[in-house]
């Protein structure tokens, strides 16, 4: 007996998909993990990692998205939630409530997290600043 399913199986492999820097942030490289493709566009779930030092970080912002989480896997990153400053670490789950303003400003440089949005075509819109953001921690070779 065969059932249709309203999304697709899928089974990523780590060969199967590379990390590529032309994500949303060109300080982080991103490897899509094929669930876009899967639910039709329903859900999006990458991986992200650090690239490059912090500088400026994501500016304020907020996302149109129904569902945010981040879980982060290695290292830490620190963000401002409207004027609320969070440390996230490894093991940490984040659920970024829809609209809520926000900007990541820090983190190590072996972060990586885990990002589950819903659609998968979220779109990131610029937002008006809250408060201040606190300076980012200098790499060790980030002067190199």
């Amino acid at each position: 007996m065969s059932t249709a399913f309203a999304t697709q199986f899928s089974h990523i492999r780590p060969q199967d998909t590379s990390y590529v820097d032309q994500g949303l942030r060109d300080f982080f490289l991103y490897r899509d993990l094929g669930i876009a493709e899967a639910t039709g566009g329903k859900v999006l779930a990458q991986l992200v990692k650090a690239n490059h030092a912090p500088e400026q970080g994501t500016g304020w912002h907020r996302h149109e998205a129904d569902f945010h989480i981040v879980i982060m896997l290695k290292g830490w990153a620190r963000f401002m939630y409207g004027d609320k400053e969070t440390l996230v670490a490894a093991g940490d789950c984040v659920h970024q409530a829809p609209g809520i303003v926000h900007y990541l400003f820090d983190y190590s440089e072996d972060m990586e997290y885990l990002e589950i949005v819903s659609p998968a075509d979220f779109r990131s819109i610029d937002a008006e600043p809250p408060c201040e953001v606190p300076a980012p921690t200098p790499w060790r070779d980030a002067t190199v």
